[in-house]
């Protein structure tokens, strides 16, 4: 699962190849270097980077790149997962079961917290993709505590069940339901939305720091939010 990028060897699973590939056309280019660094598709005069998590390990050459480039960041959200177990070597399949953990949408928060403005820029958009996904796993005795000793080993592409491209910070006030959309603790936005406290949490920090969210008061130890009327 590694590969070398021209400047270090970084893990790259078959889902980040996967969808890159699915970005590439006839005229397309794949693991071009610009200015230094290895970007995955360029298209037209669009860079486009795949990353299937830790924006923070991209946020520097994100923002060098913007400030001569187009760039679109693609981040993929596994709406529906499949755990799949494998024999030792990989030759047979033990099982395979649905993942009884949910992701949202609302789940790109967690990672925008490393990056919550460079939406402000021009050159910067974001595409979120909606997928269903397989994660390979294999007991090494080397894994988690918490998967007894399976190690995740890869994780596929399935399938891409929907996309939305962000281009400024506006284009977010969709996590915000309508009817909160004057005053609202995290707590109001979790029970209305049906994310966890620490989901709300994030989409109001990485709205306040966009500047399209404000804190307009308390109640008790909770801030209130409301959104900036000139958005």
């Amino acid at each position: 699962m590694a590969r070398k990028n021209g400047i270090g060897t970084i893990s790259e699973w078959s889902l980040h190849s996967d969808i890159k590939r699915s970005y590439m056309t006839a005229d397309s280019r794949e693991e071009v270097d610009v200015d230094g660094f290895i970007v995955d598709v360029v298209r037209d005069d669009l860079l486009i980077e795949v990353q299937t998590r830790g924006f923070s390990k991209i946020r520097d050459k994100l923002m060098k790149l913007v400030k001569s480039h187009r760039v679109r960041l693609v981040y993929p959200v596994s709406l529906t997962k499949w755990i799949v177990r494998e024999s030792p070597e990989g030759s047979e399949t033990i099982s395979r079961r649905r993942s009884p953990k949910q992701q949202g949408p609302q789940s790109l928060f967690d990672e925008l917290v490393s990056i919550p403005t460079l939406l402000h820029h021009q050159n910067f958009s974001l595409e979120v993709l909606l997928i269903e996904e397989e994660e390979i796993r294999r007991k090494d005795n080397q894994g988690s505590w918490r998967r007894r000793g399976w190690s995740i080993i890869d994780r596929r592409l399935l399938g891409i069940l929907g996309r939305r491209v962000y281009n400024e910070p506006k284009d977010l006030l969709h996590f915000i339901p309508d009817s909160l959309k004057d005053e609202f603790t995290n707590r109001e936005l979790a029970d209305a939305t049906g994310y966890t406290i620490r989901e709300a949490g994030k989409v109001t920090y990485c709205l306040r720091r966009m500047g399209i969210l404000i804190v307009t008061g308390k109640r008790g130890n909770a801030n209130v939010f409301s959104v900036k009327r000139d958005h």
